[in-house]
């Protein structure tokens, strides 16, 4: 509906700008960086940030930064995760038949890491997504897929990724083994003003915006309501785009961001100015 009335040639905000177009903002070059080691290194790492601050968006780049040739991408998102069906899950997208039993699915997953890894030089990366959702028994199991090989051959990268709460969690007795083994870790924050600026004008001149749209005004009020996150700058700038066009304006000002705001606050977990989040 905006893209004629802006002259955009694509859609702006949306999750199917392709990861090598990504803005390279410091905290998402950081995690990459932390991504990239965690791989080379083999090694049990840890992800964590508030809901929309970019950490799937970040396991998506390193799956298409992976050289397919020497690496094997696991990616599993579920809430009610069980061991059992985690061994399942591995072993369906390695092409594997799936035993009935779980002690067989157990064998049949170490025994697929490792052989991929010793006979094929393939290394797998597996990153467990949701995990602050997870039960304490699949964590715990976490700990014992992570037992299944000696130290100095790891043969698999292995990343619990989930929000802020799951490093509550695993400061509990119960997880402290997990926590020991924990080589790598990072939390993803919101985008200060400077970086949310940068990502709207990135954002805009992918879409082939020839000239500033957003006031600058208007960024600072987004940035306010967003606290920086990502997903909820492309809901909220989008809604500012659909309103400016209502009104044929052609720039978003902040009147047209407070607009935004007022019809989407209530659900989408948006700020109104000076409310304590």
């Amino acid at each position: 509906m905006f893209r004629r009335h802006f002259g955009l040639t694509r859609q702006p905000f949306t999750r199917e700008i392709p990861t090598a177009a990504l803005l390279a903002i410091p905290p998402f070059v950081e995690l990459a960086a932390r991504l990239q080691y965690m791989v080379s290194s083999r090694a049990f790492g840890l992800v964590t940030g508030e809901i929309g601050a970019g950490k799937t968006t970040a396991m998506r780049a390193l799956y298409d930064q992976l050289d397919k040739m020497r690496h094997r991408f696991i990616y599993i998102a579920d809430s009610s995760l069980n061991p059992r069906a985690f061994y399942r899950d591995v072993l369906d997208q390695l092409d594997l038949p799936v035993p009935y039993h779980s002690r067989e699915m157990k064998r049949q997953f170490e025994e697929a890491i490792l052989t991929a890894y010793q006979q094929e030089g393939k290394q797998t990366v597996i990153i467990l997504d949701e995990a602050h959702l997870l039960s304490a028994k699949m964590l715990q199991e976490v700990r014992f897929i992570l037992n299944f090989h000696l130290d100095s051959a790891a043969p698999l990268t292995f990343i619990l990724v989930g929000q802020a709460e799951l490093k509550g969690m695993l400061r509990l007795k119960a997880f402290e083994a997990i926590v020991q083994r924990v080589q790598m870790r990072y939390h993803l924050s919101g985008l200060d003003t400077h970086g949310v600026a940068a990502y709207i004008e990135h954002q805009m001149r992918y879409a082939g915006a020839e000239k500033p749209v957003f006031a600058e005004q208007a960024v600072q009020a987004i940035a306010t309501h967003t606290r920086g996150l990502p997903r909820m700058i492309n809901n909220l700038a989008t809604a500012c785009l659909l309103d400016a066009c209502s009104r044929e304006q052609f720039l978003v000002d902040e009147a047209t961001v407070q607009r935004a705001v007022a019809e989407f606050c209530d659900t989408s977990g948006l700020t109104a100015v000076g409310s304590p989040w």
